[in-house]
Order: structure tokens, then C-alpha cells, then sequence
């Protein structure tokens, strides 16, 4: 059987790229391949035997001395501590074939031309828009941005697109600037996988060949959520607390459609939200960070799944997760969401940022009766079992992979089960 490396930044689930790094690996352990991950340490990784060739970690949150951020920086740009680690991890582990997912800032391509130079493929699956903007959301305190797409990327400095931080910005500048100028994305990356058509069609947008991006979706196991299609009593939120998300949007119409409003996680304007939410008054409830059992549990019993995002989403896992768990989701009309909300079927779309239009959502479903809920979660349950599962999933890796030399065993596509 081939061999897999998988590259990401971080070992635990902290966000959905994390989850898909995660299900990838596992996904082909199950059709038999043997597998291998390089990430950076962090307390909250899961135990890995290749631990050993893993970064050391790099947070920005965390409080550097000047010699420890002048190092961070030369790490954000080039890390040669990852391009070592890596080749040592190749003398014991050589790949058929490399996935890089999220290796920004923390990895840094520094890896790529290594894979490159040993003649092993190298895929990345864009979770974001890094590899077309340095700030990777295509978003500003101004709002959606473009204005990088000429190739001018004093931009993201003049408009502090990184956490409207003068410093941040212009560290990213020059690193996005260097990895151009060194082709290290461009040359070494065989293809791309973009999990959304609007992603696709961006990245072309910005001067990406079309040949080299493969749009190939996110998949849930949905046997592995217990659905509940009877409709509860409340909406519910579940991401990051930030501006990109749209929560303050959905706090505002909420209070309006005088609906139940519940909100799981936590993020820089979670303070600022709660003030919003006591200012607007309504029946809305912070849960603060929620995982696991307790969070499916949660989201099994809302009536719908809300998702009021206001940047460029891409293929969101939370609705695959909504809908494996029998709920219909209101959506933006922004970004990739509108490839996977179906209106009157799994769910309704409205106008990204407008609370009028989404008041109005939350109201009319509020009115709908039980049967019309449940049908509505039946019908997204469907939708996952049959357009986002992980044999079709598998089977258009397979074939990704196989495109670019690697030896596939047809009866690969039957392993099902992660090992």
C-alpha cells in the first residue's frame, strides 16, 4: 500500500481545517495506506508517535522577548528548524505522496521544495484564501477586500489587515512578498484542492491555472452523529466569537424576531457581543466554550443551525455537522455557503449582513410547524448521506493522487473504517 504524509500546523481539533487533517489521515489509514504527520507541539496536541519531528510551538499570543521575536519572525518567513525536522522525518518515512492543509506562519512553505527535490507529489487543500490573499480572509477592518489581487501588497500595511496591527501586517507583507518572489508555493505545489466551486473560481480570479486546482468537497461521517429531527425551541450559533463571523448580526436580528438565541464558543468580541446583546435585549445565552458530547447535544436539540458569516466563507464543516445531526441551517449568502444551503429544502439564505433580511428568516422559521422543521432536517440529513459522504470523498483523492503517479490499489476505496 502507498504511504501518506500529512502537514498541518496544529495536533488537536482546533478549528475545521484541523478537523479535516484529522479525517483525512484517518480515512486513508482505513483503506489500508500507512500514514505519517508532521505538525508543531502545543499542550493541547493529541498524542502522535512522530512527535518527535514536530516544530517547536510559535503563538502569537504569547509574550516574546525582542531576540525571541526576531527569531519568530525569520520562523514566520523560513523555518529552517520545519525543512530539518522534515528531512529527518523523510529518513525514516518516505511518502508516495505528501497533503499539506494549514502550514502558514508556523511551518512555513520552507517544506515544499524538500518534497519537491525528493520527487514526491505535494497537495494542498486550501481551507482559506492564503495562497491568494497575505491576510487570508480577504477581509479588513474596511470590510471585503481585493484590493491585493494586482499584486500590490503595500495593501495589507496601508489597510493593517492582520488584527489592524501595524507590526503583524507588515511581517506578513514580507513574507507573502518573499514566497512570491521565491515561487515557493507556486513551483512546488502539484495541485490544489479547493473544498468549494467559490474558491475555485477565486483563486483563478487570481491568477492561479485552472489545471492545478481540483474542487473536491469536505465530507462528515454521518453515521457518527445521532440526528434529531424534531425541531427545538431555540437557534444556535456555534464558532468562533469575531468580527468575519457575523455574530453581531445575528445577536441584532434575533432580539428583533423575538426568537431564543443560543451562542457556543469563544474569540476575541466575546465581551463586546455580550454588551451587544444586553444593549438589544432579547432571550440570548452565551454557553462559553463547548466541545464534544455536550456540543452535539446542543446541537441536536435547536431548531436550526444559523450561520451569519459576513467574510468569505469557504466549504463551513459546522453545516455538514448540522445537517448529519437532522437540522436545516440559515445561511449567508456569501462565500461557499450558498453551494451547500438548499432554500425551502435544507434551509434559507439571506443577504450577508443584514439583519432586516435575516430577522425575517428567523421569524418565518419560528412560525414553520414541527412537520416542515423535521422535513427540513430529513431532507440536510439526506444531503450529507449522498453528496458529502466519505466514500465520494476518497474516491476523488484516489483519483487526485493517483493523477500525479501514485500507484492506487482499486479495492482501496472498500476500507471504509479508520484503523
Amino acid at each position: 500500500m502507498p504511504n501518506l504524509l500529512s502537514i498541518n500546523t496544529y495536533h488537536y481539533r482546533r478549528g475545521g481545517s484541523d478537523a479535516v487533517f484529522f479525517e483525512h489521515d484517518a480515512l486513508f489509514r482505513g483503506a489500508g495506506w500507512d500514514t505519517a504527520v508532521m505538525t508543531m507541539h502545543h499542550p493541547k496536541n493529541e498524542a502522535s508517535p512522530w512527535s518527535e519531528f514536530f516544530v517547536d510551538e510559535l503563538e502569537f499570543g504569547h509574550a516574546y522577548g525582542l531576540l525571541q521575536k526576531l527569531l519568530m519572525a525569520g520562523k514566520v518567513i523560513y523555518s529552517a528548524e520545519a525543512r530539518q525536522k522534515l528531512d529527518k522525518l523523510l529518513a525514516r518515512f518516505q511518502p508516495d505522496v505528501a497533503h499539506v492543509h494549514c502550514i502558514y506562519h508556523h511551518i512555513s512553505p520552507s517544506v515544499l521544495p524538500l518534497l519537491k527535490q525528493r520527487g514526491i507529489p505535494v497537495v494542498m487543500t486550501a481551507h482559506d484564501l492564503k495562497l491568494c490573499c497575505p491576510a487570508y480572509k480577504m477581509l479588513n477592518r474596511g470590510g471585503i477586500c481585493e484590493k491585493c489581487k494586482g499584486g500590490n501588497l503595500l495593501n495589507v500595511v496601508t489597510n493593517r489587515c492582520l488584527r489592524d496591527s501595524l507590526v503583524v501586517s507588515s511581517l506578513v507583507m514580507v513574507e507573502s512578498a518573499v514566497h512570491r518572489a521565491l515561487g515557493l508555493y507556486r513551483d512546488n505545489l502539484d495541485r490544489i484542492v479547493v473544498p468549494s466551486l467559490f474558491f475555485r473560481d477565486k483563486h483563478i480570479e487570481w491568477g492561479w491555472p485552472a489545471e492545478k486546482l481540483v474542487y473536491i468537497p469536505n465530507f462528515v461521517r454521518a453515521e457518527g452523529f445521532t440526528p434529531q429531527f424534531e425541531p427545538g425551541d431555540y437557534f444556535f450559533y456555534f464558532g468562533r466569537l469575531a468580527l468575519e463571523k457575523g455574530v453581531g448580526t445575528l445577536i441584532r436580528a434575533a432580539a428583533r424576531a423575538g426568537v431564543r438565541l443560543h451562542i457556543a464558543g469563544t474569540g476575541p468580541e466575546g465581551d463586546a457581543l455580550k454588551a451587544l446583546a444586553a444593549e438589544v435585549g432579547g432571550d440570548i445565552e452565551f454557553l462559553g466554550f463547548v466541545s464534544g458530547d455536550p456540543l452535539w447535544k446542543l446541537l441536536r436539540e435547536a431548531r436550526a443551525i444559523v450561520l451569519p458569516s459576513e467574510w468569505y466563507e469557504n466549504a463551513p464543516m459546522s453545516v455538514l455537522e448540522a445537517y448529519a445531526s437532522g437540522k436545516p441551517v440559515i445561511g449567508a449568502r456569501i462565500g461557499g455557503i450558498p453551494e451547500m444551503v438548499m432554500e425551502g429544502e435544507t434551509g434559507w439564505l439571506f443577504e450577508s449582513g443584514s439583519v432586516d433580511e435575516l430577522a425575517g428568516k428567523l421569524a418565518h422559521m419560528q412560525s414553520q410547524s414541527g412537520a416542515e422543521i423535521s422535513a427540513m432536517g430529513q431532507a440536510a440529513r439526506r444531503v450529507v448521506e449522498e453528496r458529502f459522504n466519505e466514500r465520494q470523498y476518497l474516491d476523488a483523492m484516489l483519483q487526485l493522487y493517483e493523477s500525479l503517479g501514485v500507484r492506487v490499489n482499486p479495492n482501496e476505496r472498500d476500507g471504509l473504517e479508520p484503523a
